[in-house]
């Protein structure tokens, strides 16, 4: 990485490769907000990535940049990054993301992302050492926490609201939820804009930071980056997503208007919370564990676990795999790059 002709080409490489992660960040969590939207009927698939995009957008100036300007702080030792690990981290998290695309599995893309961080450091370093451990121990544990606080958050508002409708018809209350569930699925991309959609944005910023043409400073980030990445992203949820929205909308339990606006609100609870206290959380993980909440609030066996069980599988080996997969397009980047 001599000279500053070598220095330009390897920053516009990684940043295409940014982009391309963007893309297929797309195809898994961008999917997310909308599929209940589109399982039960609400809006029709171009509509409802129109209507997640927009919110999206909205997110930028609701919660600013922070996930942004955070990018990678707590999970490893900042000194360790440089272009060979932001590029085995890419690798690593767009391979992985690609995998579970092809077979519909709403994987997480931001722990596909710390997974290729970690792997690609941890080849540099040659050990564990520039873990940060207190940060990442955090992120393991709510692979399994913030599912379940969707899920009950999910299942509480379900039940609720058979309390407050119980002398409503069906009928009268479909026709409430009809607009109500386009409220949540709005609510619920604000979160996911506010989180998931930054982080690709981080990474061309650290990657313009690194290149010495940004600074900290937020206004040193063009503008052009923040609306490519959000293009990605939704350019992603609109040619491929549908895998996804198939699995989450119809494969783990049938969802109506009523139950689809109470996922994508628990969705939406859970992840607010979260956000505020500054707890890094997976939005996949947490609109699944919503979803499954509200079939299991109504029926038991309206849940699919065989399903269910194959998804916890895959965010299990989300990280390890994604971080595989990174160290071994470190290697690889340090005799090509």
């Amino acid at each position: 990485m001599e000279g500053l002709n070598m220095s330009i080409w390897t920053l516009g490489v990684l940043i295409f490769v940014a982009l391309a992660f963007d893309f297929m960040n797309g195809f898994h969590d961008g999917a997310n907000s909308i599929s209940t939207i589109v399982a039960t009927g609400a809006l029709t698939p171009k509509q409802a990535v129109l209507f997640a995009a927009f919110f999206n957008f909205a997110a930028l100036w609701i919660f600013q940049l922070k996930v942004a300007a955070t990018i990678g702080k707590g999970t490893i030792d900042p000194q360790f990054v440089d272009y060979y690990v932001i590029f085995g981290a890419l690798m690593g998290a767009l391979a992985w993301n690609i995998i579970t695309w092809y077979y519909g599995i709403p994987s997480s893309s931001s722990h596909a992302l710390v997974g290729g961080l970690v792997g690609a450091t941890v080849a540099k370093a040659q050990s564990g050492a520039p873990i940060i451990w207190e940060g990442f121990g955090k992120i393991l544990a709510f692979i399994i926490i913030s599912p379940l606080v969707g899920f009950l958050i999910g299942g509480f508002l379900m039940v609720l609201v058979a309390w407050i409708f119980k002398n409503r018809s069906p009928y009268q209350a479909a026709g409430f939820f009809k607009y109500a569930q386009l409220f949540a699925a709005g609510a619920y991309s604000l979160g996911h804009g506010g989180n998931d959609a930054q982080k690709t944005i981080g990474i061309i910023w650290l990657l313009m930071i690194t290149a010495g043409i940004a600074t900290k400073d937020v206004a040193t980030l063009p503008m052009w980056v923040v609306y490519s990445c959000y293009f990605a992203i939704a350019w992603g949820t609109y040619l491929g997503g549908w895998r996804i929205v198939k699995t989450m909308g119809t494969k783990i339990t049938k969802l109506n208007s009523i139950s689809g606006s109470c996922a994508s609100m628990g969705g939406a609870i859970a992840l607010g919370l979260a956000t505020g206290a500054g707890i890094p959380v997976s939005t996949t993980h947490t609109i699944t564990g919503s979803i499954i909440g509200v079939g299991a609030a109504n029926d038991v066996k309206a849940v699919r676990w065989a399903i269910t069980a194959n998804l916890l599988v895959a965010w299990v080996l989300t990280i390890p795999a994604s971080g595989l997969i990174a160290a071994i397009a470190w290697w690889i980047g340090t005799k090509f790059l």
